[in-house]
């Protein structure tokens, strides 16, 4: 049965491990995109960059990672004893119960609350799940007698010198992971009810970072992204589907560093929202309904904004996304974005959508949200970097005051 656990835990350390090496890279590398970044419904960094990322700033692939070298170094510790073999599937019971309430949380915060699919966290959910079920079946022992075994165990290994060392370099090597590990956060999320609120701008990269990020920028190649600049010098043009998380969090994110530029360089710096709603009714660029009120939701914003209400409208969305439906979309444009001919214009309003979504698939989008600054394409930047981005461009053509 041990080679069960051991089996289960090197599953789950291989992802773990990975996953860190991942959350590691996008708190490094500003440009880094993972491979198991699919689209906006398979992505890894999407799940590392959220609020469940990270508890207390402690990287939950990290955790992982500890957890499962502690199951794989309780195996090999309790192998060296026969009492000890005895109590071992009680003892990784005990354990993989923690770490199946734990997956579980961030399984449904994952797929629930954020929208997506982790890849490779679905690879540490399915070895505690295994754990879980294999280490129940094996044990024997009654686990109201677990504390006492565990203390004799404990007891026996304090006087061997091998485990005791092995043990104490365990604790002091999970210590300086998590102290090593870099510190900050990426895109972190707000709760729903706080995502509309303006948050402060973004500090500044480090300098070293931001040497390097201009020089990626530099490299960059641009396309003809066909809008109008309205006297602006640097163009930013999101294409959004409003049932998107990551749009929903760059949205937040995003709308203060406009809000500076507004302020810093009036009129130097526009923001354009595209539509390109991952669904077929107004998105001949997808092959399935992956967001089933994204085109409604497309189409209440325009409305909303011959009102003057389109911000209201977005808010709104943006704070009701994991509810969203067509019919809570229609009644919300009527609510909120004082529109009271939805359905009437409906037909020609999704005709402007299409066109928004057309444009995007010739300039091969396919995942949302995707940004172009001035032709150039940008992958997914924490805010930092996208208002370094926007300064930069701005020195570029001479834009900034």
């Amino acid at each position: 049965m041990s080679r069960w656990f051991l089996g289960f835990a090197a599953l789950g350390l291989a992802a773990s491990s990975a996953s860190t090496w991942v959350h590691h890279r996008l708190l490094t590398d500003p440009t880094y995109v993972s491979v198991c970044d699919v689209n906006s419904t398979f992505s890894c960094s999407q799940a590392y960059t959220s609020q469940y990322g990270s508890i207390d700033g402690v990287p939950v692939a990290l955790m992982g990672v500890v957890f499962f070298l502690f199951v794989i170094g309780l195996v090999v510790m309790c192998r060296r004893s026969a009492s000890a073999e005895r109590n071992l599937p009680g003892y990784v019971f005990a354990a993989s119960t923690i770490g199946l309430a734990m997956v579980l949380y961030l399984g449904y915060a994952s797929y629930v609350i954020l929208g997506t699919i982790c890849l490779l966290c679905v690879g540490t959910y399915v070895a505690v799940i295994g754990l879980f079920l294999t280490s129940g079946a094996a044990a024997k022992e009654p686990m109201s007698s677990l504390p006492g075994n565990a203390v004799r165990d404990l007891s026996t290994m304090v006087r061997t010198p091998a485990a005791l060392s092995a043990a104490v370099m365990f604790v002091v090597g999970a210590i300086a992971a998590v102290v090593l590990f870099p510190s900050g956060t990426v895109a972190a999320e707000a709760a729903p009810r706080e995502e509309t609120q303006t948050a402060a701008a973004p500090a500044a990269p480090a300098a070293n970072q931001l040497v390097e990020f201009e020089k990626w920028l530099a490299a960059q190649q641009r396309e003809a992204v066909i809008v109008p600049a309205d006297g602006a010098a640097v163009v930013v043009v999101k294409f959004n589907d409003y049932q998107c998380p990551p749009c929903r969090q760059t949205y937040m994110e995003y709308k203060p560093i406009f809000a500076k530029w507004e302020k810093q360089a009036p009129g130097k710096v526009k923001f354009m929202t595209k539509d390109f709603a991952h669904e077929r009714e107004c998105n001949a660029a997808v092959s399935s309904d992956v967001h089933p009120a994204a085109c409604e939701a497309a189409v209440a914003v325009r409305l909303a904004r011959e009102k003057g209400k389109a911000e209201a409208m977005e808010e709104w969305i943006f704070a009701n996304q994991p509810a969203l439906t067509p019919a809570s979309v229609r009644q919300a444009a009527r609510d909120v974005g004082g529109v009271e001919d939805m359905d009437a214009r409906y037909a020609a309003t999704l005709n402007l959508v299409k066109g928004d979504t057309a444009q995007g698939a010739q300039l091969k989008v396919n995942s949302t949200p995707t940004f172009f600054m001035n032709g150039m394409r940008l992958p997914g930047l924490r805010p930092e970097f996208f208002d370094a981005a926007i300064a930069w461009e701005l020195k570029r053509v001479g834009g900034g005051d």
